[in-house]
Parts: C-alpha cells; structure tokens; sequence
C-alpha cells in the first residue's frame, strides 16, 4: 500500500464492532498527552465515575482494561481463579465455551453446565450444580453474541444466597449500554465488556468491574495473578488513587470512550434501552411480515443482536457478500454449531436507529428475491415502519 488508505464507510450491522458517533471520532484526533499527565488522571476520573453509572455500581475498582472484550474476559478469570478452584462454567454459546477455556487455563477444577444454543438456562439447574460443587466462580454470559440470548440474571442472587463464598462472574459485551445491567442490584461480582457494540466506541478497550468482595479475593490469593498486565493488585495502582505506572494507556481510545459514555449520559440510560428495545422489536415484527423467523423464543432475545433462521437453499456466504457489495451493509453469519443456519444482525449503539432497521429489512428482501425467496413486495419494511408509526 503506497498511497494513502480509504476505508470504506460500511452500515455496521453484525455481530460488532457497531458504527460511531462522529463526535467520538473526532475525540481520538484530540491532542496526545502523557498517560500520567494531571489533565489524562482527570479523564481517567471521568471514565470510572460514567462507567459506574453505565454498571449499575459503585464498586471502587471500575475500570477500563487496555484491550479487546476477550481482554476483559481473561483479566475477570485470572484474578479471580486459582490453581484448584472450583469453577462452574455456564454454557450455551461460544462465549461460554471461551470462558471454559479460559478458566482451564488458569488451572481452575472445572466443572461445566450446557443449555441448547438459543436457548437460556433454567435456573433450578444453576442452584443444583451449585448445591453439590459449591464452586468459588459461577460464570455465566448475560448476552450471548453468538446466538441472540438474553439470560435473565435478576434471580441469580436469591439462588447464590446459600454459597456466599461463590463469586459471580458475567459477561456483558454485548449487552452493556444497550440493555439494563445492574451489578449492585444483581449481586454480579465480576462484570466485564467491550467497546465496540452497545457503548459505541472502537474496539480496544474493556470496561471492567470487581465487587469489594472479589477484590478482597484478588489481594488475598496464596500465589501471584498469572498475568502481570491483568494483575489488578497492580493495575488496580493505576487507576487507584496511587497513579503507580503499570503500562503506557491507549490515550486515544481513552478519549474516544470518555465520549461515548458522555454520548450516552445525554441521552439517559432508560431512553437508551428503550430505543434498543424498539428497534429490535420493529426488527422483528419485518422478519416475521417476509415469512421468515426468528431464532431465540420471544422472552429471552436480545435487542442488540438479533439471530435470524435461515430459510432452507438460501447461499448465506452470497447472501451476506451481496449486502456488503451492493449496500455496503455489514451483517453476520452464525459461529459453531449455528454456522449456515442465522444471520446475526446488530442493533447495537449508534447502529441502533429506525433507518438502519428499514434499509436492512428493503436490501434483505432484494437479497432474498434474487435467490428466488418469494416475499410480499416490501412487506418487511412496512411492517416495521408500522409498528415505528404506532409509537410502542
């Protein structure tokens, strides 16, 4: 590449990264400044207190770890988990199956549960594994980006009451910032996230939370965290009132979340779920007007990432490369076990929006018809602006 790079501008509409604001493009092309400069320690004020807020917590150690979702999913694990630990791994998509992983890593006595893919956990299954393992993490993915589930977490406290040294550990990647999550309230005592789909910021960063009780665990631990860069023992110094240097921060990406939790400060959190809600929900009423179906049971799919089934002799590589080349739209193909069988379609953030849900449910249709799909002419998109009309 000699010349100057020209990405193009695509409609992001997959299983993330999402679209974002040009207010937090343009907060990365902000000066740089020193990663212990006085003016980058009061952003790093401002980005703990608006991550608190989007957590539903006032956990002192809230943070942004410098790296991917995958980043927030192993510094939740290797803090918390060491060699021998009773580990109970909750599974029903690759998420959970990358948690497994990661737990075996860190030399965790693992122990897993499975719920069919699209399916959520019964919880009565949850508080018998937890009767005879007594496990010291319970972990558990809150949004499956893999299949579009939402597993209902509200309960989980009352279950965990009889095992008050159980750990609660969830992941929220793609649900924080798009659905209600309240870690306080729900008794989550490790909560991680990513970026780059509901909160709307590049990819690169994951926010993190540790309860008091799961910090007090980390400083107590017989042997030293595996990883040096996800130590919170240390990097918990950086973002501590100590200000000790543990590595050089993403000063960019800093600037970049800073503004999209502003973003969402403005807009309030109940109106941002709720628009998440009505897009999905307009998404849905489009799928099922062309004759197609949704994956995941109506009580537990999520807003932000909808699976759709796809209908049998439908080529879904040349579908999905037809909207990328001819509407320069983004969706995404289903992971494992579902593989050829959905199409994971993102409502996530600034994605999230009446105009992206019309415009993929017009190209949709197009795509289908040209594989010989019969669908009522525009029916998907008169549904959905419908149901916009009707105010729900």
């Amino acid at each position: 590449m000699t010349g100057e790079f020209h990405p193009p501008a695509r409609i992001l509409m997959g299983p993330g990264p999402s679209n974002v604001d040009p207010r937090v493009l343009l907060a990365m092309a902000k000066p740089m400044v020193g990663h212990l400069d006085p003016e980058f320690i009061r952003i790093m004020n401002n980005l703990q207190d608006l991550l608190r807020q989007v957590f539903g917590t006032k956990n002192p150690l809230t943070l942004p770890i410098s790296g991917t979702g995958s980043a927030g999913m192993e510094a939740a694990f290797v803090n918390v988990v060491e060699p021998g630990d009773r580990v109970l791994v909750c599974i029903k998509g690759v998420f959970g199956e990358r948690m497994a992983d990661v737990a075996e890593r860190c030399g965790a006595h693992l122990r897993t549960i499975s719920a069919p893919w699209g399916e959520v956990f019964d919880l009565e299954a949850i508080q018998k594994e937890l009767r005879g393992f007594q496990p010291k993490v319970l972990a558990i993915v809150h949004a499956e980006t893999s299949t579009g589930v939402l597993q209902p977490l509200e309960e989980l406290p009352a279950i965990l009451k009889n095992n008050p040294d159980t750990l609660l550990l969830v992941d929220t990647v793609t649900s924080l910032g798009g659905h209600p999550v309240k870690v306080d309230e729900w008794g989550i005592d490790i909560c991680y996230s990513g970026t780059q789909k509901c909160l709307s910021s590049p990819p690169g960063l994951a926010p993190i939370t540790f309860s008091p009780k799961a910090a007090d665990k980390i400083k107590k631990r017989s042997q030293k965290v595996q990883s040096f860069y996800f130590d919170m023992n240390i990097l918990g110094k950086y973002w501590g009132s100590e200000r000790t240097y543990h590595h050089t921060a993403p000063i960019s990406m800093n600037y970049a979340l800073l503004e999209a939790l502003r973003i969402i400060g403005e807009e309030g959190l109940a109106p941002r779920h709720e628009r998440h809600r009505r897009n999905h929900l307009a998404l849905v009423q489009g799928i099922e007007a062309m004759g197609l179906s949704m994956l995941v049971p109506e009580p537990y799919r999520l807003w932000s990432l909808n699976a759709v089934s796809i209908p049998q002799g439908i080529d879904d590589p040349k579908l999905r490369k037809k909207l990328l080349d001819e509407y320069n739209l983004e969706i995404g193909g289903g992971l494992g076990a579902l593989k050829g069988k959905i199409w994971r379609v993102g409502l996530m953030g600034y994605s999230s929006s009446e105009a992206n849900v019309l415009y993929f449910l017009t190209a949709l249709e197009q795509a289908l018809r040209e594989q010989g799909f019969e669908v009522p002419r525009g029916a998907g998109a008169i549904a959905a602006k419908e149901f916009f009309s009707k105010g729900k």
